[in-house]
């Protein structure tokens, strides 16, 4: 039987595409991360049942929808927003403009494939404040294609 895992030692990462359609060969730990999102989305199906059918119906696979954008949860600090807005955004608005992409990747260090998909980083708002609560930031990427597992690439230990 295979060994269960947890969720300690997960890491978000991101690179900037340096040829367009072409996976970075490097990325970069965003640290702080609290939680991520769930990109396993159930696919749409069609009813294909014809009128000879007397007991089930039967369905294609359609696409899957992963909802739009985003949310990554991170501990709120002034390093980290600039981290965000300006370091991140501002190398996938960069990369954009030449026709490039921004990766993301979601590194488990007990795998040896990690999950992969390019995105739009959404600038950070204000993240909502409670009494007496650690402040987390809630960030937004917008998915636009190449989901899927792939070759992890593990965040520096530099």
């Amino acid at each position: 039987m295979a060994i269960q895992l947890s969720t300690a030692g997960i890491h978000v990462l991101y690179g900037v595409e340096t040829i367009a359609g072409t996976k970075p060969t490097s990325f970069t730990d965003i640290p702080g991360v609290k939680s991520i999102p769930d990109l396993n989305p159930e696919p749409s199906t069609y009813d294909t049942t014809d009128l000879n059918a007397e007991e089930w119906k039967t369905y294609i696979q359609g696409l899957k929808d992963v909802g739009g954008a985003l949310g990554l949860v991170f501990g709120m600090s002034q390093s980290f927003l600039t981290l965000w807005n300006d370091t991140i955004v501002g190398a996938a608005e960069t990369a954009k403009a030449t026709g490039n992409a921004c990766w993301f990747e979601f590194y488990h260090p007990k795998l040896t494939e990690g999950f992969f998909f390019t995105c739009e980083p959404v600038k950070a708002g204000f993240s909502a404040a409670g009494v007496d609560q650690a402040w987390d930031a809630t960030v937004n990427v917008v998915p636009t294609g190449n989901i899927g597992w792939d070759t992890a690439v593990a965040p520096s230990t530099t």
